[in-house]
């Protein structure tokens, strides 16, 4: 049961993290930007994510967007629980990497925006990708990743059977309350040394 939570648990986190990196990187654009309604929008969308708990984020995915939906069309519209867990997986990773970009994009030297191919539209993206602060950006895409792991675990209360769900399915069958959640607790604290170990592995890689 519980590889098979750690299935959904990785799925989620991943999907989640590149939907969030296509997210971030849009709104960390328009955060820098020149245009004040895009970087109004990006302002604001960061400010709702980061000022609102996970779990109240997932269960108004989960429960209140289907509501709404469901009065603008005039039929039942219901939300598979996983694709809400993904929703919003990937809306804080995006609200994560957003400030990242946008301290990338503004430490790029005039000379690389130049390169780009007009003055309100940025560098060049091969320019970019060269920069040393589009490198820098990948640890902290891979602890945004880890964290995104770790957050999974609050989507157990929309039914979403990552590990920890998982885990309090099995407890409710088998009443064996210690040991469950202590496997469950072992479980998480492999999984997240041996990414751990990863992120330790890629910087030292980046910095080399």
């Amino acid at each position: 049961m519980l590889f098979r939570g750690l299935r959904v648990t990785m799925q989620i986190a991943v999907t989640g993290i590149l939907l969030g990196f296509v997210l971030g990187s849009l709104s960390g654009y328009a955060l820098q930007s020149r245009n004040r309604v895009a970087r109004g929008i990006a302002n604001v969308y960061v400010w709702i994510i980061r000022g609102t708990p996970i779990v109240v984020q997932a269960l108004y995915v989960c429960f209140v967007v289907p509501a709404l939906i469901t009065l603008a069309r005039g039929s039942r519209y219901t939300m598979d629980s996983n694709l809400a867990g993904t929703i919003v997986i990937t809306l804080n990773a995006g609200a994560f990497i957003s400030p990242i970009v946008k301290g990338a994009l503004e430490s790029i030297d005039i000379g690389q925006k130049e390169a780009g191919p007009g003055p309100d539209r940025g560098a060049d993206p091969a320019a970019c990708g060269d920069s040393p602060a589009f490198k820098s950006m990948i640890p902290a895409l891979f602890n945004q990743f880890i964290i995104s792991v770790k957050d999974t675990a609050l989507l157990s209360m929309i039914s979403v059977n990552e590990i920890t769900r998982q885990t309090q399915n099995y407890v409710s069958r088998i009443y064996n309350t210690i040991p469950a959640h202590t496997i469950c607790a072992l479980f998480y604290l492999v999984l997240l040394s041996v990414l751990m170990i990863l992120q330790k592995v890629v910087e030292n890689r980046i910095h080399k």
